[in-house]
């Protein structure tokens, strides 16, 4: 039976859109064991410590103040004073504000599944200043001031790993459970003595705090001058949050870095005047910063990625083969086509599988070398010589290298596709420039070497 070289290409396309089926099914297999793998994360989480934000400390003073209103009785028209008492709450944030932490993480196998947590060990100082009568300049004797106390907010309490204690004008006060404010759904907080109401006082305040948490660890900068400090052995964190570091060094043996921040950046105190009297107030409790601790690829990711690929991988793969079938005039069928695209979705699965149990790399080779050497097998006797078998081969396992070379190098993916794509048209170019495309179409391949 005579073919047209139009009836081959429609073929090798109708092969290449049906290959898209298990490619589709391995690509929702990739969704599903992710989402399961994220499920996992979660109940890991939930019997350990979420992500944890560190808030505080803050100075919260409750009041009472007397408010008087004139009323008139409606039968007579007659005015009078009418007395209610309401009650609230003033806030004062730290002048000066320090954290300095050390991370260190490990890693929870539950299964196959596993989940990274990390535990910090900070070390919280600063400086609180009272204004005289806590800042009231009106109808002072209206107030009621009741004892203070002093607000940390931890969003996880159960990942607190220390007996917090708090150091306070040479004093060591002990924390209670609770932040004792809803602005602050979780933490703890130290009830302090009533203050001389008529005089500037200076808090000076300090604690330790070990943490544990999941994902990541963020600080809000409450104090008007705010210095963060954080180094872990983690050597590949994501900075996240409202501010970028201003300093910050990242090498194989871990990170440091610092953040330094004031009002007039994060105009914090602005912010928590819209929060007074209301709960889980977003504009104050999302002006953070901190550091993630998840991988920043993991492999089913990068699986995701490399399948992202299997169009243009199976199309290039493809028109190798027929190049070298037009080139050596052998005919090839497209039966054979086919099981050399299966062999091609089929890495996809075995890359998958394998790299739930192996390092990504380690799964890659295994997978890649497994199909190489299969097609290699196959091709060798398709094209009726070992030798052609073996410069496809060698082909099938540079376009394998060049896959991995895209999934590794995540800000040059584009440019290197770009470049393999354009080199490898160039190619074809280069080698079909003397075909008689014309020929080809009219022409019965021949069947030998």
């Amino acid at each position: 039976m005579t073919r047209t070289l139009g009836f081959k290409l429609g073929t090798i396309a109708l092969l290449i859109l049906l290959l898209m089926i298990p490619l589709t099914l391995i690509d929702g297999l990739i969704s599903e064991r992710q989402a399961a793998r994220n499920s996992v994360l979660i109940n890991i989480a939930q019997s350990s410590s979420y992500s944890q934000r560190i808030t505080g400390p803050i100075l919260v003073v409750p009041y009472k103040r007397t408010v008087r209103e004139w009323k008139t009785y409606e039968q007579t028209g007659q005015r009078h004073m009418e007395e209610r008492e309401v009650s609230g709450r003033l806030y004062f944030l730290p002048e000066r504000f320090d954290l300095a932490g050390n991370v260190d993480t490990e890693v929870r196998a539950r299964g196959i599944y596993k989940a990274r947590l990390y535990k910090s060990d900070s070390q919280v100082s600063g400086q609180i200043l009272v204004p005289a009568n806590y800042g009231i300049d009106e109808n002072l004797a209206d107030y009621r001031f009741e004892a203070p106390f002093l607000t940390v907010g931890i969003s996880d309490i159960r990942g607190i790993g220390n007996a917090l204690k708090l150091r306070l004008n040479g004093q060591t006060l002990d924390f209670q459970p609770g932040s004792g404010d809803r602005m602050l759904p979780g933490g703890v907080h130290v009830p302090l003595a009533s203050m001389q109401a008529g005089i500037v006082q200076s808090l000076d305040f300090g604690f330790d705090l070990k943490l544990q948490g999941t994902s990541s660890l963020s600080v809000t900068p409450v104090g008007r001058d705010s210095r963060v400090e954080l180094s872990s052995s983690w050597p590949h964190p994501s900075f996240i949050g409202e501010f970028l570091p201003s300093e910050r060094s990242i090498s194989a043996q871990g990170f440091s870095a610092t953040w330094q921040t004031s009002f007039f950046a994060t105009n914090l105190q602005e912010a928590l005047a819209e929060c007074v009297g209301e709960a889980q107030c977003d504009p104050f409790n999302s002006r953070d910063f901190g550091v993630s601790f998840s991988d920043p690829v993991d492999q089913y990711l990068k699986t995701d990625r490399a399948i992202k690929y299997a169009l243009l991988f199976v199309a290039l793969t493809f028109a190798g083969f027929f190049l070298v079938e037009v080139l050596k005039r052998l005919a090839v069928h497209p039966v054979q086509y086919g099981l050399v695209g299966l062999a091609l979705a089929f890495f996809y699965l075995l890359l998958l599988s394998l790299s739930e149990h192996l390092e990504f790399a380690l799964a890659y080779l295994i997978s890649a070398s497994a199909c190489v050497a299969l097609v290699g097998f196959y091709v060798s006797h398709v094209l009726h010589s070992w030798l052609r078998g073996g410069g496809f081969t060698l082909g099938l396992a540079a376009l394998y290298g060049m896959l991995y070379g895209l999934l590794s190098a995540e800000d040059y993916a584009l440019l290197m596709g770009s470049l393999l794509v354009f080199g490898l048209l160039a190619c074809v170019m280069v080698l079909t420039r003397k075909l008689d495309w014309y020929g080809v179409g009219r022409t019965q391949p021949a069947s030998g070497n």
